[in-house]
């Protein structure tokens, strides 16, 4: 069994643990009332990587700990800010199960060893408030690091540690550090123990994307490469908040799994779709095992809220029941076939491949070409086709063609928003614009997507409960509902659409 909580800590250089003349000023700090010395502890941590180091070269750790208050396994995983997640696990011989599943997007699999071991000599202090309550702990380590690799070096420093109490106010931090600041007390270089005990002890260190377009940002090929690095980093941060079922991390992964394949889709000029369409292929099956849950999500959301919304009296047989049996059955199956596919070789197959375009990037000629005119003629590409798919659509008579039409439509104005999303760093304003223009379509076809959707959800439940022997006048009567919404937004959407083709956003973005 794990356990998880929030750490928020900054870290400080110090010279020696014997100097304290900086401890008074600490209860100068609004809301300290005074520091409290709780003695020394011993510290021994084995910390384990890969062999080319994929989890701190994620900003990750994973350590067997033994002395002090939390002897175990810890597995920190980076948040925002000083932020980050620590995962707690029973101490045991090798690393717990529950913590490998964590890791596995980061590790891609790969066999974790022992590479550094760090003891600390720690000497830890309170801040508490008038009521005794502690407000941050301050510990002031003497830290010695040896590498477990053949090499064996060694290396040693002080520091010292402030983490925040759970519930306390995050600007505790920056009053301390002020404080800190005036006793010559800086901010430490490296951002964890590992990060420098690795730099001091391991002359092998995991190796950053490369690729020829990074050097210059003004070029396709970097702007490119810098969007899916920062999806692939989405999506691989991702993963473990979707094994716990966090929520809406589905929906996050999911759009990450979109975002990247469309880059790659609008993008083909600058990387070479023979290598990127078969990725293509692997994120679509990926999104696609994600979807059956977060379709799940967004069902049970629409449907609970409208049956909440009716007056009592509207609402006969026991319909909430009802509901709430079918999401527990579809979200409990949903979820099971999210970690069928997590956990398989063809998922971290992709990984693999996504970790290999970024390597070694198949960059094509226009790569190095000047990046505003890339992008605009593929963000203008991808509105040709969303400009055709509407135009078809909207030509249609109501039903079941005309809703099929909408919903290409509505992918089609997906791709037009993360193609210009990826191309904001280089058309500014012009490409913001458009994106929030055709962002208002989606949103709408969207809706009567969900809509087409939700009704054949409710024909079902309605089934159900008319085979049960329960009345069916409130599945009828949402049913409807969902009819007249779906109406609604095709009403709207030309609207819509005549402010989204509006000439000025594209003529600019052509220029």
């Amino acid at each position: 069994m794990v356990q998880s909580m929030r750490e928020t800590e900054r870290k400080y250089e110090v010279p020696s643990p014997a100097d304290t003349s900086w401890l008074p000023e600490l209860e100068r700090v609004d809301g300290v009332a005074a520091v409290v010395d709780r003695g020394p502890e011993e510290l021994d941590a084995v910390y384990y990587d890969t062999d080319d180091l994929r989890l701190s070269g994620s900003s990750a750790v994973l350590r067997r700990r033994t002395g002090g208050s939390d002897a175990g396994w810890h597995l920190k995983l980076p948040l925002s800010g000083d932020s980050r997640e620590e995962i707690s696990a029973s101490l045991t011989d090798t690393v717990p199960d529950a913590l490998l599943d964590l890791t596995r997007s980061r590790t891609r699999g790969a066999r974790l060893t022992p590479v550094v071991r760090i003891r600390s000599t720690r000497l830890v202090r309170h801040l508490v408030d008038a009521d005794g309550t502690t407000r941050a702990e301050l510990c002031v380590d003497s830290v010695r690091a040896q590498s477990l690799r053949a090499d064996g070096r060694h290396a040693a420093w002080n520091e010292l540690e402030v983490e925040l109490a759970e519930d306390a106010d995050p600007a505790l931090l920056d009053a301390v550090e002020k404080k800190l600041r005036k006793k010559g007390i800086a901010r430490a270089h490296s951002p964890s123990k590992l990060v420098r005990a690795l730099d001091e002890t391991v002359t092998a260190t995991a190796d950053a994307p490369t690729g020829s377009a990074g050097a210059d940002n003004g070029r396709a090929g970097a702007q490119v490469l810098a969007y899916v690095r920062e999806q692939v980093r989405a999506l691989t941060a991702l993963d473990p908040a979707v094994r716990r079922d966090r929520p809406d991390s589905v929906h996050k992964m999911r759009v990450a799994c979109r975002r990247l394949r469309s880059c790659l889709r609008s993008y083909r000029s600058v990387l070479d779709r023979d290598v990127t369409d078969a990725i293509r292929g692997e994120l679509k099956w990926l999104a696609g095992e994600l979807g059956a849950e977060r379709d799940q999500e967004v069902l049970m959301a629409r449907l609970s809220g409208e049956i909440g919304a009716l007056p009592e009296e509207l609402v006969l047989g026991p319909v909430g029941a009802r509901l709430r049996v079918w999401n527990v059955v579809d979200s409990t199956e949903s979820h099971l076939r999210t970690l069928d596919a997590l956990g398989s070789r063809r998922y971290l197959d992709l990984l693999d491949s996504l970790a290999g375009l970024l390597e070694h990037p198949p960059l094509r000629a226009r790569a190095a070409k000047d990046a505003e005119k890339v992008m605009s003629k593929a963000v203008l590409k991808e509105y040709g086709r969303l400009a055709g798919r509407m135009t078809d659509a909207l030509e249609l008579s109501p039903g079941p063609e005309r809703d099929v039409a909408l919903h290409e439509a509505r992918k089609a104005a997906k791709k037009v928003r993360y193609a210009s999303e990826v191309a904001r760093p280089a058309l500014g304003k012009p490409a913001k614009r458009l994106g929030k223009r055709v962002k208002a379509v989606q949103k709408v076809l969207g809706d009567h997507q969900d809509s087409v959707v939700a009704r054949d959800v409710l024909r079902d439940l309605a089934v159900a409960a008319q085979t049960a022997g329960e009345a069916g006048f409130t599945w009828g009567l949402l049913y409807g509902t969902e009819q007249a919404r779906a109406e609604n937004r095709e009403r709207e959407l030309p609207s819509v659409w005549e402010l989204a083709s509006d000439p000025g956003p594209r003529e600019k973005l052509g220029r």
